[in-house]
């Protein structure tokens, strides 16, 4: 039997069938604008506006949410090509212009993975416009063909070989959680075999789905509650994976068999009700069971608290919790799982019957408001440190040079300076570098198979015309599916067709091709040496620090909320600041993910560093529910107070992993734990608890939860450091 060839590397439907689209529709809008409306300026703009839309703008989603942001692109395209027109016969104008425009379009992509997607295809419209000068005239001409093309491009986008719906994020978050709810059910079974497996195949569904969410280019986290909602979700979902995972010990003795049993079951049908919300289906989750059989634990444990048998030691004391401990985090996590898969799915959120609002209740409301939140999110990211900002004044100030260049150099082609500039301006200077030679070498290959095609077919439109479609294809396959290089050979071989039947020049456009990309290539190797030498590595261990910094901040904060009441409004800022933190963290993560550079390495060390930081601020985040439920109940201050010194010596020891990680010194050993207070803190609330006064045991428990709180953070610090060492070791 013959051997079956294995699949070509590059082989890629979906890239083929959007290639295929393109190769098709821009040639007939262009053959079109060329021949029978036969108007130079709206040619022009009906050809690359149709490969802006059809080529650079491929957006995902239902089909009404395509829509929707197709129509907007063009709104903005005609925008653009009115400013652009204006400005295109000043220098300094249209440089000006570029700047402000395009750190506005750049920017704007941290709010919505829409605006980050349909970002080069919105400025390709003002760098056409600005940089070809022409009377304001003109302007009539150009908003045809950009309408023609818009017109062309959508209806293909839309309607030919339409977007099939593709394994959605939502659907693999389903998956992880269906995972999740079949190892809660095999712990509530109490069957070990069966929990061994469950644990395995959980983790590597929410592993699968990390690495997904890494991948995604624009994160699916915005103001919008959809995507608020679901760019939570991945970090709760390994949360959950965190509370399941077998301990270390054997569980303890169970204070409440029968409420424990009751609590995991309502989160076992909760996950599975998100599973299948995420799947598609309208199951609905049982909030109210899940909030009763809570409150029923709770109330179960600090009933039979008191009656509890002495135990030797803290320790025990502690280990005797440890099972009600980890079912109450199981049952919040399912309830936050289960808000964020309605809201995802586009359900309505049941009027909250818990005792207070979960931690992400604030994104998982069904509309707060868009604007609040689009501020504040922007708020997050107006800073030096952020990615997204970065990135934004590196690409505003590089096609603002670009453009100014390409004016007063009087180049014949000066809009393809600005286009070398657009596509490398990449993360830092070293992927610059790469991209660079992948360009400068793809373009040499284009130029010379581009040229051969010119020498070879000479005069012939018709054969030009004729080869437009195969060359059309070739640069929209390319660059998804083969490679950088390819995609530039292909454009070349594009840019040589369409300029020789736009203007018959012959194998010379190769010349110019290659002068105007070249300065190009400069300008944005100049501008990321100037801006950002140090590149997606550097920064990302300086937003581990600032993570790792505010994220124990806010687990001090919540701490003295707990004990004493507080100042609400430190702990609202610290939590704040807190997430801000890791919203630049995650976006520094996927910059670093992207990195073409060498030192792209210990992937694995640096991602369990990240994760980190989400375990420490998600415990902050469960310490301060705690909080929120001790809100008007008698405190025992004296008590907590013994949990100050644990704290402030977590706080120390996160804040110095930090440090250790951004300037790549010596990571410090875990910190030695606070014994006498914690001695004093289980005498203090076993004299509580034996007290007598029943109003004295809740708080009591919620300091002794607490505690098992920071067990997590101490547990965690060897874990971290270990991966802090490889992630700094010199290579």
């Amino acid at each position: 039997m013959p051997r079956k060839l294995p699949p070509l590397p590059f082989h890629d439907p979906v890239s083929l069938r959007s290639a295929a689209r393109a190769a098709i529709v821009m040639p007939a809008v262009f053959a079109i604008a060329d021949k029978v409306i036969a108007k130079p300026q709206l040619a022009t703009f009906a050809a690359f506006g149709s490969f802006a839309i059809l080529v650079f703008a491929e957006f995902g989603g239902p089909m009404r949410s395509r829509l929707v942001a197709y129509v907007a692109l063009a709104a903005a395209g005609a925008a653009n090509i009115v400013l652009g027109t204006l400005c295109s016969r000043s220098a300094w104008l249209a440089a000006g212009a570029m700047a402000v425009l395009g750190f506005a379009i750049l920017f704007s992509g941290v709010i919505n993975g829409y605006f980050a997607a349909g970002s080069t295809a919105a400025m390709l419209t003002f760098i056409l416009a600005v940089t070809i000068p022409a009377p304001f005239s003109a302007v009539t001409q150009r908003l045809e063909g950009w309408a023609l093309a818009a017109a062309a491009g959508i209806c293909a986008q839309l309607l030919l070989w339409p977007q099939r719906p593709q394994p959605s994020l939502a659907r693999d978050a389903g998956r992880a959680t269906l995972a999740l709810a079949d190892l809660a059910d095999a712990e509530l079974a109490r069957d070990p075999q069966q929990v061994a497996d469950r644990t395995h195949s959980a983790g590597v569904a929410v592993r699968a789905l990390r690495r997904r969410f890494l991948a995604t280019p624009h994160r699916p986290a915005g103001p919008t509650g959809p995507q608020a909602a679901l760019g939570g979700l991945v970090d709760e979902l390994e949360w959950v994976l965190s509370v399941l995972a077998p301990p270390a010990e054997p569980p303890g003795l169970e204070v409440c068999p029968e409420e424990n049993g009751r609590a995991v079951a309502a989160a076992v049908t909760a996950l599975r009700a998100a599973a299948a919300r995420l799947d598609g289906d309208d199951a609905q989750p049982d909030f109210e069971r899940l909030a009763a059989t809570r409150r029923d634990l709770a109330k179960a444990v600090a009933r039979r608290l008191p009656d509890l048998p002495p135990v030797p030691d803290d320790r025990m004391l502690l280990h005797t919790l440890t099972p009600a401990f980890r079912i109450r985090g199981l049952s919040y996590a399912a309830q936050e799982v289960a808000r964020r898969a309605l809201v995802v799915s586009g359900g309505q959120l049941p009027a909250d019957e818990d005792e207070h609002p979960g931690p992400w209740a604030a994104v998982t409301r069904p509309v707060r408001s868009t604007l609040q939140a689009t501020e504040l999110l922007t708020a997050e990211h107006v800073s030096a440190r952020s990615i997204w900002f970065r990135n934004s004044v590196r690409g505003a100030v590089g096609l603002a040079v670009a453009v100014y260049i390409a004016q007063r150099s009087g180049l014949q082609h000066a809009f393809w300076v600005v286009l070398g500039t657009l596509s490398v301006l990449r993360s830092n200077v070293l992927g610059t570098g790469w991209s660079i030679l992948s360009a400068l070498a793809g373009t040499a290959v284009g130029i010379v198979v581009g040229a051969a095609i010119v020498i070879g077919i000479g005069t012939h439109e018709a054969v030009l015309w004729a080869v437009l479609p195969p060359a059309v294809l070739l640069a929209s396959y390319a660059p998804r599916a083969i490679s950088f290089a390819a995609g530039q050979a292909g454009f070349t071989v594009v840019l040589f067709i369409l300029f020789n039947l736009i203007q018959p020049s012959g194998w010379r456009v190769g010349l110019v091709r290659i002068e105007d990309v070249a300065i190009g290539f400069a300008i944005s190797l100049g501008v990321g040496l100037l801006f950002w030498p140090r590149g997606a590595a550097a920064l990302l261990r300086e937003h581990l620090a600032d993570a790792y910094a505010r994220n124990a901040d806010y687990v001090a904060a919540a701490e003295r909320e707990l004990v004493d009441g507080g100042d609400t409004a430190v702990s609202a800022g610290a939590a704040q600041a807190a997430a801000a933190a890791s919203h630049r963290l995650d976006d520094a993560f996927r910059q670093y993910l992207t990195e073409r550079s060498p030192q792209a390495v210990m992937r694995d060390s640096v991602t369990s560093l990240v994760a980190g930081a989400g375990r420490v601020r998600r415990t902050a985040q469960s310490l301060a529910s705690l909080a929120a439920m001790a809100d008007g109940s008698p405190r025992l201050e004296p008590c907590g107070g013994n949990l100050d010194a644990e704290v402030n010596a977590l706080r120390a020891w996160y804040v110095t992993l930090g440090d250790a990680l951004a300037h790549a010194t010596a990571v410090p050993p875990p910190h030695t734990r606070d014994g006498e207070g914690r001695r004093r803190l289980l005498e203090c609330v076993h004299a509580a608890v034996t007290s007598g006064d029943r109003t004295k045991v809740r708080p009591a428990l919620d300091l002794l939860w607490a505690s098992q709180h920071l067990d997590v953070l101490w547990a965690l610090e060897q874990h971290l450091g270990r991966h802090a060492a490889e992630a700094i070791r010199p290579r």
